[in-house]
């Protein structure tokens, strides 16, 4: 039986065009077509596709929150994000969401075939460029970084964030990471530099609306 596929992209040339590549692969079957997030979502519930190819930018419900929705609530479908974008606010997040891969829109017909029989079957599926945002997020270099920004985070400098995201004191701070209260101050004043801001409140907010942690981060 052929892979059912779902597509979800706001730009009707676009789906046009994606459909019509994945036509020649007689394995894969386009069963619906889905302008923006929520009918995404509502598709997925009443056509029950194997895969979801996903765009990132969708009116109302954006692709994040889409692809956490489906994957929350259909565990069995796959979703794979396939984009123009390849911002770290954009991957990390959808990651999170339950992407199991990220293509982007420069990719062939044959990889992006290739890429949904992957995640169909339970594997992952990541443009090159992805795989090295990955690589560089597990070794902790600097990847936390929005489009707004010259230079990213670097790990420790997050863990710093997160716990001033829980409300924690400098003190409070340097006990918990095995580090000085003085050494705790300079990542604070590296960390509002990057972001371009002026507090902790504004700093956590930053982080929140980028994806990096959570609300639940936050309230702990």
């Amino acid at each position: 039986m052929p892979i059912k596929i779902l597509l979800a992209e706001d730009h009707k040339i676009v789906r046009e065009g994606t459909r019509q590549l994945l036509a020649q692969f007689p394995d894969l079957e386009v069963i619906g077509e889905a302008s923006d997030g929520e009918e995404a979502v509502a598709l997925t519930a009443t056509l029950m596709p194997d895969v979801v190819v996903m765009d990132v930018r969708l009116p109302r419900m954006n692709g994040i929150e889409a692809t956490r929705t489906i994957t929350s609530r259909f565990p069995s479908v796959r979703v794979l994000i396939l984009s123009a974008y390849d911002d770290d606010n954009y991957v990390f997040p959808l990651l999170d969401a339950g992407a199991s891969g990220y293509l982007l829109k420069t990719s062939s017909a044959g990889e992006l075939a290739e890429a949904i029989s992957r995640v169909n079957a339970g594997e992952n599926a990541f443009a090159a460029r992805i795989t090295t945002k990955l690589v560089n997020r597990l070794s902790g270099h600097g990847i936390y970084r929005s489009v707004e920004m010259t230079e990213g985070l670097t790990e420790r400098e997050m863990e710093v964030l997160r716990a001033v995201a829980r409300g924690l004191h400098n003190k409070a701070i340097a006990t918990a990471l095995e580090i000085s209260p003085q050494t705790v101050q300079v990542h604070l004043r590296n960390i509002f530099a990057k972001l371009g801001v002026g507090s902790r409140s504004e700093a956590t907010a930053f982080a929140i609306r980028h994806g990096w942690i959570t609300f639940e981060d936050s309230n702990e």
